[in-house]
């Protein structure tokens, strides 16, 4: 990607940003706002018993999953353990556009974890000082981006073509978007005026179409990590952790107009196709404390440095249109971008959490996790071609804001054998109230984990399931809008997003 694309994208950008608060347009290719988030805003997801339990593990330990969250729980294990854990669900997404309501869903199966923990003990039988010093291999889920969703409605009075004229009429001409139009007859150009015009506004009469958008997602952030954790006195344990990420993630976007009422002369019906490709890697390390004032009680504090990616982006654009031509004769016209590629690297912010966890003698426990994060210090750094994202950085830093994530969970032992868990997580939305002077529709998008499980354990063998229900509601524009419709702004979609997901764990101590 060269300077000047760079540098049109950008400017397609700050239009959208000003045309309509903050919803990043979908089809902008540049690094930038989304990008900064959809790596930095995470949920483990790890084994069912944490799972069950909202994955308020920070003071708990004892689970592999408290090593994304906080590594001192490793030196709470007291013999070796190996787990792993499938997991199987649907996300559905309804969405809500111009009074219309459409649904989709994907089914997706996944492994969530797979570990080892090792336990060494010292050689001191009172059980003083140092006990044991535990070592621990695996990964934890961080994300799922596995999702679809349609969008749209009849009897539009705007189109995608608009926002793609005020562009031509702006002097951007962009390789991926407004010279796909151009190539298929979509954009027209007075001669005499040397405007640019489209069928569809053709004297402002020709609106009427119908338009359909979809969403494919699909990929994941996987954590491998390399941890160890100390017991001192079964009183104080302190772990730390390297963390290897792997990123792999896909999004596929369709925008169909056609003429549904075949009243528009010289159109017939246009698509537009983006494909976006990211894959890349990053580390981190963790370091944590759990402490025990009493043999009931436990507490625990943690931090992660940043998470330092390497990403790659691939790109390419597409476009179909079964209009007339110069001749006025109907056709089919295709046309189709270059393949991009860009490297660049994003760093996250740093992450502290506080816990605190209530054993009941043998029947069971309380936890509570509470996370802070502030978002907008997360920042892009060195592009491919030198680019250092200054414009990017401060449109995060104004569109994100720092918060508190909370997660608690509970556990009843109902027989020797068998434990009952609940669990509860909040996520509220890092949007900014306000930002780049005007209010964020997705202010208060915030995410709610509603989970449930059980387990069973006999001897050195451990069974657990858990369902966890999540939701969330988000908004974006259909797509970006031209800079002179400031007063006239479109509706919004909204979406509906649901995932129901059932995790399995088999373990085995020895």
């Amino acid at each position: 990607m060269s300077i000047n694309e760079k540098s049109n994208l950008a400017m397609k950008k700050i239009i959208a940003l000003l045309t309509l608060a903050f919803v990043a347009p979908f089809f902008v290719q540049a690094q930038g706002l989304l990008d900064a988030l959809r790596y930095s805003d995470l949920q483990v997801q790890g084994t069912a018993r944490s799972g069950g339990m909202g994955n308020a593990f920070g003071a708990l330990g004892g689970d592999f999953t408290s090593v994304s969250i906080n590594p001192a729980g490793l030196g709470l294990y007291r013999s070796a353990e190996l787990v792993f854990t499938p997991s199987f669900g649907k996300n559905q997404v309804e969405t809500s556009y111009r009074n219309n309501s459409m649904t989709d869903s994907k089914y997706n199966f996944a492994f969530n974890n797979l570990s080892y923990v090792a336990t060494l003990s010292t050689q001191n039988k009172s059980e003083t000082g140092l006990v044991n010093v535990n070592f621990g291999i695996g990964f934890n889920r961080l994300k799922n981006f596995n999702s679809t969703s349609l969008a749209g409605a009849d009897n539009m009075d705007r189109s995608y073509l608009d926002y793609m004229t005020g562009n031509a009429n702006a002097g951007i001409m962009d390789e991926f978007y407004e010279n796909l139009a151009w190539e298929t007859y979509l954009l027209w150009k007075d001669d005499e005026t040397s405007e640019y015009w489209h069928d569809l506004d053709e004297n402002h009469s020709n609106y009427g179409q119908s338009q359909r958008k979809s969403i494919s997602r699909d990929g994941y952030v996987n954590e491998y990590s390399f941890a160890v954790g100390l017991n001192f006195n079964h009183k104080l344990y302190i772990g730390a952790s390297i963390g290897l990420l792997d990123v792999n993630f896909k999004e596929s976007y369709e925008l169909l107009e056609w003429d549904k009422q075949n009243k528009i002369d010289y159109f017939n019906e246009m698509q537009f196709n983006s494909h976006l490709e990211t894959t890349g890697t990053g580390y981190n390390g963790k370091i944590g404390i759990i402490y025990k004032p009493i043999n009931a009680l436990r507490l625990g504090a943690s931090l992660h440095t940043p998470t330092f990616y390497n990403l790659h982006d691939f790109f390419r654009t597409s476009m179909y249109a079964n209009v007339a031509d110069e001749n006025g004769e109907m056709g089919n016209f295709e046309a189709k971008s270059r393949y991009s590629d860009y490297d660049y690297d994003l760093e996250t912010p740093l992450k502290a959490t506080l816990s605190a966890a209530y054993v009941i003698g043998k029947k069971g426990l309380i936890s509570v996790d509470y996370e802070y994060a502030d978002y907008g210090s997360a920042s892009l750094r060195r592009g491919g071609n030198g680019y250092n994202f200054v414009n990017e950085n401060n449109e995060i830093a104004e569109a994100y804001r720092g918060v508190g994530n909370l997660r608690i969970g509970g556990e009843f032992m109902a027989t020797s054998n068998i434990s009952l868990r609940a669990g509860f997580e909040n996520y509220p939305s890092p949007y900014n109230t306000n930002a780049f002077g005007a209010n964020q529709p997705n202010a208060d998008s915030k995410l709610n984990v509603y989970a449930a499980g059980f387990g069973y354990r006999t001897g050195g063998f451990f069974f657990d399931v858990a369902y966890r229900y999540s939701v969330q509601n988000s908004f974006d524009l259909m797509y970006p809008e031209p800079p002179t419709d400031f007063y006239n702004m479109p509706e919004m979609v909204e979406f509906n997003s649901t995932k129901n997901n059932v995790m399995f764990t088999l373990g085995f101590k020895f």
